[in-house]
C-alpha cells in the first residue's frame, strides 16, 4: 500500500526469509509473520479500511508475529496521540506521532542496543534511520525495550510482536529483521 515494502523485502531476504508481498486479505493465509512498513499512518488506515484489511490484519496479529516500523509501530500501538487515531491495538505501547519533529528533523544515528539484543544477535552498535519518527511514550509491563534513543524506547518487543520507531530496512544491518524472524 505504502511505505518502503521493497526495502523490507530485501532486508528480510538478507536475514534469510522468503518475503511475500501482501495485497489482499487472502494473501495473509500463507504467511508465518508480517512486517508493516513505515509511511503515513493516517493514509495507511484509510487504505486498510478501503481494502477491508484492518480486521484481517488484527485477526492475523492475534495468531502470528507482526513487526511494525515507524508508521507500522503506530498501527500496532494501544494508544496513539498527536493526534489520537485508530490502531490495531496489538501491543501495549503508547505512541506519539511525529514525536521527534517534522521531516527536517529526520536523522541517522547509532544506538547502543540493550545487552539482550546483543545476546540474541551479533553484538555492536545499531544504525537507526529516523524519518518523521514517532516516540514510544509508554510501554506495558510485558513490553521489553531492546534499544533506546534520547531516553525513549525505539525498539520493543512484546510476545511475538516487535515495533521500531526507526527504519532498520534502510540500513545494511540484518539484525533487527533476523530477530523478528526468530519469532516465526
Amino acid at each position: 500500500m505504502q511505505g518502503d515494502f521493497a526495502a523490507h523485502a530485501a532486508a528480510l531476504a538478507r536475514a534469510g526469509a522468503e518475503p511475500v508481498l501482501v495485497r489482499e486479505a487472502a494473501d495473509l493465509q500463507s504467511l508465518d509473520g508480517l512486517v508493516i512498513p513505515g509511511g503515513e499512518s493516517t493514509t495507511m488506515l484509510k487504505l486498510l479500511h478501503y481494502d477491508k484489511l484492518l480486521q484481517p490484519l488484527a485477526e492475523f496479529a492475534g495468531r502470528k508475529p507482526v513487526f511494525g516500523t515507524c508508521a507500522g509501530a503506530i498501527l500496532l500501538a494501544h494508544e496513539v496521540s498527536n493526534p489520537a487515531q485508530e490502531s490495531l491495538n496489538v501491543m501495549d505501547i503508547g505512541v506519539e506521532r511525529n514525536g521527534y519533529g517534522r521531516q527536517l528533523d529526520s536523522r541517522v544515528t547509532e544506538l547502543d542496543p540493550e545487552p539482550e539484543f546483543n545476546r540474541r544477535t551479533a553484538p555492536g552498535k545499531l544504525e537507526a534511520v529516523f524519518i518523521r519518527a514517532p516516540i514510544i511514550r509508554r510501554t506495558g509491563p510485558q513490553t521489553k525495550v531492546l534499544a533506546w534513543y534520547q531516553g525513549d524506547p525505539v525498539l520493543v518487543e512484546e510476545g511475538r510482536h516487535m515495533a521500531a520507531t526507526f527504519h532498520p530496512e534502510l540500513t545494511t544491518d540484518p539484525r533487527v529483521h533476523a530477530l523478528f524472524l526468530e519469532k516465526l
